[in-house]
């Protein structure tokens, strides 16, 4: 998060909340500071946009929900308010407005260098404070790679490495899997 601008003054929940909403770019929300999220490039929005594909095309008829970069996320323990690049969140939907989401249980981020490290480490320590997320997948630009977290039942995160085009995502919150191949459809890793 080292090149993520930081705002000078510092703000209640309240506050971001009604500011953000105002705002034409996106902004997360940690502790009182605000922070501005950078643009992303066309590989990170491919990858996303396949993503919520895939899991939308997996869900449908059943009522849980996919949700992309637009939805934020609401972590109650720590107040902080984020934005994922992919979300899935399941009945009953805990949300105080229609903006926000509290209960995923699944979230992936898409790395961009200059939030990789946040995104692997502090971020992902922001999301298990979510008492309803159960994965956590974090995927790469530049190669077919994913690191998949994974709750397990004695409250243990799990990791597996998932690298190549010919790989499956077993996705166990939602009890799908989805091709690597589908997740990185049009992404031109030269």
């Amino acid at each position: 998060m080292s090149s993520v601008q930081k705002s000078i003054n510092l703000m209640s929940v309240e506050e971001y909340l009604a500011w953000e909403r105002e705002q034409v770019e996106k902004h997360e929300y940690y502790g009182g500071e605000v922070f501005s999220q950078p643009g992303g490039t066309r590989r990170h929005s491919l990858i996303g946009g396949n993503l919520c594909a895939e899991l939308t095309i997996a869900l449908k008829g059943q009522p849980c929900e996919v949700h992309g970069s637009d939805m934020r996320v609401h972590i109650k323990a720590n107040d902080s308010q984020v934005y994922p690049d992919v979300s899935i969140v399941c009945p009953p939907i805990e949300a105080d407005t229609n903006d926000v989401i509290s209960n995923p249980v699944l979230v992936a981020e898409v790395l961009s260098p200059s939030t990789a490290d946040f995104d692997r480490g502090t971020k992902f320590g922001h999301y298990r404070l979510l008492p309803s997320l159960r994965e956590y997948l974090v995927l790469w630009q530049d190669e077919a790679r994913a690191e998949h977290h994974v709750m397990q039942e004695a409250g243990v995160w799990v990791l597996k490495e998932i690298v190549g085009l010919d790989q499956t995502l077993d996705l166990a919150s939602i009890g799908k899997s989805i091709l690597m191949s589908d997740v990185y459809d049009k992404v031109d890793f030269e």
